[in-house]
């Protein structure tokens, strides 16, 4: 980072320095007299006293709770306040907390050399406060903490020009084993000092993000308003009243910032405000309950964007160092990106009911290199937030230049201060840690205000997903900045669009340069195949849908959510995350399939095969092709071919059955393969592969149908000769009757003498039968089957199954 010029002016007074250097003297010489009165014996004591006295530096711990005000300016009372514990085993006697105000600190790298020594020993920070200006203890109890409380007039702290002045707070007192006055612990922080108007305001972008991490699964239910389902209550708990994301947005909405939000966020967030389920164990799910939660904080964020800057991230915060250092040689990596970042404005725009920008991409902790600017940009952002410890200045340049770069390419990079960017980082439950970094916060922009009169942009890019302690100092911070005489609230469009700084780095890093710390925790190569993967097979799914939308929105956004950012150093819960998606994918495409066949046996040479298509979905199936297959077409040909294809066509919730013909021309056993494709001749599912066992027409059997032909040929034959005979005999028979016939139309008698016996008067009419003659014997033969049908037989039989 550039460092300023050494101030002129800045280096200690004559006066100050002769009293630090007066009362160095005259705290050492009771000592010194103590040591020239010692013999030999007792002054080798005294120099392993001294070595004691050294181990048990610091010794009693000092938290500075409170510094109001935090950037004082002229007529202010300072106070400071905060805890001492004694961590040693003796009880510190006459004990005293003091202020020590040193010399402005001229140059920012001198500000972080000295909050890294924040609270170390020797404690020589300058002139002592005193007088009545200090907060004294009788005792300090070994494991004891004591507050303290100091209020001291501005004026009183002899500050001169405008600056930083770094603000010591001691504990001295004295232990049974060491009865001598010492410092026995510090802590040191900054005091910004600003009298009046500062003669150049700097204009300052800062950052606040609305992220968290993946919480919605692809599974969605089969009802019309597909109800979502949720991995768990973990967002519910973020958003509902006290949670981190419920107080980033009680925060951000009273500040002056620049709104930068993951769309999935919303995404997530709106479907809560409705039916939805949370995954439970095994298959199971149970109903969420925090609908009035949800509709609180989307009603509440409305209303706190409402004029504001947004800027909106693609879809879930895709990593994009992972994608160019991992991803980019596996096809369709890219355009998951470009997915991503079109669904963006319109997740916003619909639940927020603003415009964001969306030509900002913004790596992971500003870290950049060539790929990743070419992958940032390929989705058609044209900004890149980069961050000041990446694309770090290497010239002289004495000051800090504006956060706009052209990096070449039509592209800008937006560089955040990396001083002012990361100083919120780390454990922030303590309120000493959070006074610390807002004072540090402040000493730091100012000196930032200081190094020149020419007016600068300058961005501030905290951490995507900072804890709500951190979101509290942060804010505290931006509070005081705004509030304050040296800076100015500025839009990140607006400080994108500043002048660039002629003498400015605008050279990328090489990828070797990028931080291994980082590259340790990117998604590998292999996540982004089995991405690919997850892609082809909705792909291949979504073609034979009706309604394919009911499908494809929530798999496209789960897959958007498997390169999310958030999965950095949880490579466990990430891989999880892509097997269920994967899994309930290959589950409701497994919904369409072949029913399963046992052997077929057909008997003849031709025959119908049916195979049966089941859809178990909601919505119907279409666009898709049943191709059956003989292995062997010399013994079993479909439809004449090798195999047969039929277009299938089957509404939700039911089966059809396909039909196809087949013709044998041996017998024996045939594997047929009955396959799903879809229209553009990708396999669909798995086949089903069954045995056709053909049994063909043999000589034996060909001689006993024959056979039984010539029996009914003859049987037919004789019957026919019969009628002739029967025929005769009535022609021959006198045309007149004698006088004993009956009249026409009367009805002959029976006589009694005829051997026959009585006649049937319907015999010549009842049939073949009654044509028999009159020689006829009992014992002749009639037949003792009924005629068949002698048509050829038909095509062969079917086989429903």
């Amino acid at each position: 980072m550039a460092e300023a010029a050494d101030f002129p002016g800045m280096t200690p007074s004559p006066a100050r320095r002769w009293l630090r250097r007066t009362g160095a003297l005259l705290a050492g010489a009771p000592l010194l007299a103590g040591l020239l009165q010692l013999p030999a014996a007792p002054a080798q004591a005294a120099e392993q006293a001294g070595v004691k006295e050294a181990s048990d530096a610091g010794t009693v711990a000092v938290a500075v709770d409170s510094l109001s005000p935090s950037a004082p300016a002229d007529g202010d009372t300072l106070t400071v306040s905060g805890t001492v514990t004694n961590n040693g085993k003796q009880a510190v006697t006459a004990a005293h907390v003091d202020l020590q105000v040193g010399d402005a600190l001229a140059t920012r790298s001198a500000i972080d050399r000295a909050s890294r020594r924040a609270g170390s020993l020797p404690a020589d920070d300058g002139v002592t406060v005193g007088g009545k200006y200090v907060a004294k203890f009788a005792k300090l109890t070994p494991g004891v903490a004591q507050h303290f409380s100091i209020s001291v007039p501005v004026d009183k702290l002899d500050l001169g020009k405008a600056g930083v002045y770094p603000l010591g707070v001691s504990l001295s007192g004295e232990t049974s084993a060491q009865p001598w006055d010492r410092v026995l612990g510090v802590q040191r922080t900054f005091l910004p000092w600003q009298d009046g108007e500062a003669d150049t305001r700097t204009p300052t972008t800062v950052l606040w993000p609305l992220m968290s991490t993946v919480h919605m699964t692809a599974e969605t239910g089969s009802n019309a308003q597909q109800t979502p389902v949720f991995l768990n209550e973990d967002l519910a708990k973020e958003i509902a009243p006290g949670g981190r994301l419920d107080q980033m947005l009680a925060l951000g909405k009273q500040l002056d910032v620049t709104w930068v939000i993951d769309p999935d966020l919303l995404a997530s967030v709106d479907a809560m405000t409705g039916s939805y389920r949370i995954r439970g164990a095994g298959d199971t799910t149970t109903a969420g309950t925090q609908q009035a939660v949800a509709k609180q904080w989307l009603d509440e964020l409305q209303s706190a964007v409402t004029g504001k800057e947004v800027v909106a991230l693609p879809f879930a915060d895709p990593d994009l160092a992972s994608l160019a250092h991992n991803g980019t040689g596996v096809a369709g990596s890219l355009s998951q990106l470009k997915e991503a970042t079109d669904v963006a404005a319109t997740t916003v725009e619909t639940v927020l009911h603003v415009t964001p920008s969306t030509d900002f991409a913004w790596p992971v902790d500003g870290a950049v290199d060539p790929s990743i600017v070419k992958v940032a940009t390929s989705a058609g952002a044209d900004k890149v937030i980069a961050r000041g410890d990446s694309l770090a200045e290497t010239g002289d340049l004495s000051y800090t230049p504006s956060a706009a770069r052209p990096i070449g390419g039509g592209t800008t990079a937006v560089v955040a201060d990396s001083w002012l960017s990361t100083v919120f980082e780390g454990d922030f439950t303590k309120a000493s840690a959070s006074t610390l970094a807002v004072q540090e916060f402040l000493a730091q922009s100012l000196e930032l205000n200081l190094q020149t009169d020419k007016q600068r942009s300058i961005v501030v890019a905290p951490q995507r997903m900072p804890t709500a302690d951190q979101a509290r100092a942060l804010a505290q911070a931006v509070t005081q900045l705004q509030g304050g005489t040296w800076s100015q609230p500025q839009q990140l469009t607006a400080a994108a669009k500043a002048k660039p700084d002629p003498a400015a780095n605008t050279k990328v890093p090489s990828r070797a340069d990028y931080p291994a710390s980082l590259r340790k925790r990117e998604l590998p190569r292999s996540a982004f195949e089995e991405i690919a993967d997850t892609q082809d097979k909705l792909d291949n799914f979504k073609v034979i849908l009706a309604n394919e939308a009911r499908v494809v929105t929530p798999f496209g956004r789960a897959i958007n959510r498997e390169t999310s950012t958030s999965w950095r150093g949880r490579s466990a819960a990430a891989s999880a995350f892509r097997e269920s998606v994967r899994a309930y994918l290959d589950t409701l495409a497994g919904q369409v399939k072949l029913i399963d066949k046992s052997e077929t046996k057909l008997s003849g040479r031709s025959a119908t095969i049916p195979v049966t298509v089941q859809n178990n979905l909601v919505q119907g199936v279409d666009h898709l092709v049943l191709r059956l297959t003989s292995t062997n077409q010399t013994r079993l040909e479909i439809s004449g071919e090798p195999y047969a294809e039929q277009r299938i066509t089957v509404s939700g919730g039911h089966t059809t059955t396909v039909k196809f013909s087949t013709s044998a021309k041996v017998n024996g056993q045939t594997t047929v393969i009955a396959q799903l494709y879809t229209e553009d001749g990708q396999e669909y599912g798995a086949p089903v592969t069954f045995d056709v066992k053909v049994t063909e027409i043999t000589a034996t059997v060909m001689l006993v149908i024959g056979g039984g032909v010539l029996l009914l040929v003859l049987a037919g034959f004789r019957m026919y000769t019969q009628r002739k005979r029967a025929a005769a005999r009535r022609a021959e028979e006198p045309e007149d009757a004698d006088e004993n016939d009956p009249g026409e139309g009367d009805e002959p008698a029976d006589d009694p003498q005829d051997p026959a016996g009585p006649r049937d008067r319907h015999s010549e009419e009842s049939g073949p039968s009654a044509g028999a003659d009159d020689h006829e014997q009992a014992s002749d033969e009639s037949p003792d089957t009924e005629a068949e049908n002698a048509d050829p037989s038909g095509t062969g039989e079917r086989v429903d199954r």
